[in-house]
């Protein structure tokens, strides 16, 4: 069953904004979102109407990137104090150094624009915060950034592009950037202030997410081309009401998720391309202690009739999952052919992460060869931190309620690989009309799961 969404632009006057004291009276859109849950009607600005800020008005040049980056600066100004506006980028390509959101404003790029991102971290200064691997801290600012504001767009069909120069060299991790990772983990772990937690020096070499919409409210991502990144591609971060449309991401580097859901609340993700180094969305809600402190689940988040050209997963939970994660539902989704992939969904935690998993359901999913199964659920999965850094307090992660129906491939591994402790058994996974061509060895590989059934 395809679901519709019905978007009624409604007039909601005299908003305060969370980054600042500016009245607005601007227009909003409902969009309504058949789920398998309860889902809120999602808000998000509607800026069809509002007046245009063009950067070449405020001194935008080609080929000169001090001009463009203080263009766009001024147009967001300029948008926010007449009380909401688009600041729109022209046909062209326009060089520049961070974007920083005000509350109100559209960032929309016309057909052939493209902003082109500096490769150079010193104009991602001074530092923001913002999170590395599901902890917070003090770093680079996002190449686009909006922290603690409502009513936020980019839209059009132009491009955002990173320059990779530098960023592609810190893809390596050394010992002094696991060194810093070491530290910021203890700071995490004890209850070290954000503030403290600074992490641009000339050893951390953090590198920063390309969007990121931190303590937002009602977020539109529509129509753009997203192409490479130094980390994360797009992160909403403590969000909520975040609709995320006709997007096509292409990006190969590491940790090169697309779409990154981190204790955000009622978001859409429909009809995207992505083409990945790294998951292509990967639902995530905070690591350990600091998502313990901040206490905001991931939930309400529903993807639909999206494609995936390459990632390590179609749809992961984790393994920063501390804060919890509940009903998220994917439907109508493609795995291009050829693709390379590791699961269709891949459940991940480990014995630090506590959190819980709940509801989490698939359907209407068609896919190729996967290099390992349908499902995977692992609950000691720890990558370098395993030996790295120590386990300041055990909790284990409940997971329950997973379904996936009508699912085909064409070559797997296995079909399901639970793999989860004798001490907090997974509950309730049931697998529906799961149709796979061949199977190079056994179909489930399952251990300590109560309540699994696999119906064809």
């Amino acid at each position: 069953m395809k679901y519709q969404f019905y978007a009624i632009s409604v007039l909601l006057g005299l908003l305060w904004s969370s980054c600042s004291e500016k009245k607005v009276t601007i227009r909003m859109e409902e969009v309504k979102v058949a789920a398998p849950f309860e889902m809120p009607v999602i808000k998000v600005p509607d800026f069809s109407e509002a007046k245009r800020f063009l950067i070449t008005d405020f001194g935008a040049k080609q080929e000169d990137q001090e001009a463009t980056s203080k263009a766009i600066e001024q147009a967001i100004t300029a948008a926010f104090e007449h009380g909401g506006g688009k600041v729109v980028v022209p046909a062209g390509e326009w060089p520049t150094a961070k974007i920083h959101f005000k509350s109100n404003v559209n960032l929309h790029l016309e057909e052939g624009a493209v902003l082109l991102f500096s490769g150079d971290p010193q104009d991602y200064l001074p530092a923001v915060q913002t999170t590395w691997e599901g902890m917070e801290c003090f770093n680079y600012s996002p190449l686009i950034y909006a922290f603690e504001c409502q009513n936020v767009a980019i839209t059009g069909t132009g491009e955002l592009r990173a320059k990779m120069d530098i960023w592609k060299v810190w893809f390596a991790r050394p010992k002094p950037h696991m060194e810093s990772l070491k530290r910021l983990y203890g700071q995490a772990a004890k209850g070290v202030t954000v503030e403290e937690r600074q992490f641009v020096n000339d050893t951390s070499h953090f590198r920063p997410q390309f969007i990121q919409f931190n303590r937002c409210q009602n977020v539109l991502l529509e129509g753009v081309k997203i192409r490479n990144s130094p980390f994360w591609v797009i992160h909403p971060f403590m969000s909520k009401d975040v609709v995320i449309r006709k997007v096509n991401v292409y990006a190969h580097g590491h940790n090169n998720d697309g779409v990154d859901p981190e204790m955000s609340q009622n978001m859409l993700i429909e009809d995207c391309v992505f083409d990945q180094g790294d998951d292509a969305i990967a639902v995530k809600s905070g690591r350990n202690q600091d998502a313990w402190r901040l206490n905001m689940p991931t939930k309400n988040v529903v993807i639909r009739n999206c494609l995936v050209k390459n990632g390590h997963q179609l749809l992961a939970i984790g393994s920063e999952l501390s804060g919890g994660v509940e009903n998220v539902y994917m439907e109508n989704c493609e795995v291009e052919a050829g693709a390379k992939l590791n699961h269709l969904l891949f459940i991940k935690t480990n014995e630090r992460r506590g959190g819980y998993v709940s509801n989490i359901q698939m359907k209407n999913i068609k896919s190729g060869k996967i290099d390992k199964g349908i499902l995977g659920i692992e609950t000691d999965v720890l990558y370098q931190w395993r030996d790295l850094v120590p386990t300041y307090e055990r909790r284990l992660t409940p997971i329950k309620e997973v379904f996936m129906e009508n699912v085909e491939a064409t070559d797997v591994a296995f079909v399901s690989r639970i793999q989860a402790n004798a001490e907090e058994p997974v509950e309730n996974v049931q697998l529906k009309n799961i149709q796979v061509d061949s199977i190079r060895g056994e179909a489930l590989l399952n251990e300590n799961v109560n309540g699994f059934k696999l119906d064809n």
